[in-house]
């Protein structure tokens, strides 16, 4: 085991593949016992487990899903019956959805959308502030967001909506690293730009060879990276802004 020590549980949604996969290997790497939050891929997320075991970490594979509001305080009791307190919220939980126009999508398509990314990031990090706060008896602790450069850039093609939950994610960070602040909670949220994951749209490498200033697309070990400093002592005067990790884009 490489990092500091700490005695204090990470609980990170959609941690079985991805980007996730990867901040919950790293974060294990600092030392923080982690919570691998998944909705149906058991066997990932059980691998995840496996592998910061055989580090010497500690590690639980808790099934949830984040756009299930009943789902949530459960993901928090469970985590905290088998890796102990609270001291880090990572929502990284998320999907993109149909890549099609808004004049083509439903109430139904966008609800599920907006359940997950949204709904399920402002809910987890309710309950996240329950269980960090100074105000209800906590010892504070820090909520990480993941959110997207399509925040910023409007997204590629078909994926308006998607970027229309990320900017909401990073309004949120701002509004919610206010409110929570002087409770001893940060809140941070990284953007991640293109990255090689199986959420990596067709067409993406060569989207990444001319628009992106590094000229390649970004790895999760990279995302990871800066989700584990942003939970760190080094970024202790570092809230209510957004880290992003695009390659320049």
């Amino acid at each position: 085991m490489t990092g500091r020590s700490t005695d204090k549980v990470a609980i990170v949604t959609g941690g079985s593949r991805g980007i996730g996969r990867a901040i919950c290997l790293r974060l294990a790497q600092e030392g923080w016992s982690v919570a691998v939050g998944y909705v149906t891929q058991k066997e990932a997320a059980d691998e995840v487990v496996e592998t910061i075991q055989a580090s010497g970490g500690r590690a639980a594979a808790i099934q949830s899903d984040i756009g299930d509001p009943d789902a949530i305080p459960q993901l928090f009791d469970r985590a905290a019956e088998a890796l102990g307190p609270l001291g880090l919220f990572v929502a990284n939980a998320g999907m993109t959805g149909d890549a099609i126009r808004i004049d083509e999508q439903t109430p139904e398509k966008l609800r599920r959308l907006i359940d997950v990314n949204l709904l399920g990031a402002m809910l987890g990090a309710g309950e996240a502030v329950r269980r960090l706060s100074t105000r209800h008896g906590g010892a504070g602790g820090a909520i990480i967001l993941l959110s997207s450069v399509s925040a910023r850039l409007g997204g590629l093609s078909g994926q308006v909506a998607y970027a229309t939950t990320k900017g909401a994610i990073e309004t949120f960070t701002r509004g919610l690293a206010n409110e929570v602040g002087p409770e001893g909670i940060r809140v941070v949220a990284v953007a991640p730009g293109l990255t090689a994951t199986d959420m990596l749209p067709d067409g993406a490498e060569a989207i990444a060879r001319t628009s992106v200033p590094l000229r390649r697309v970004g790895e999760a070990s990279e995302v990871a990276e800066a989700v584990a400093w942003a939970a760190s002592s080094a970024a202790s005067y570092v809230t209510g802004t957004t880290i992003t990790v695009s390659g320049g884009r």
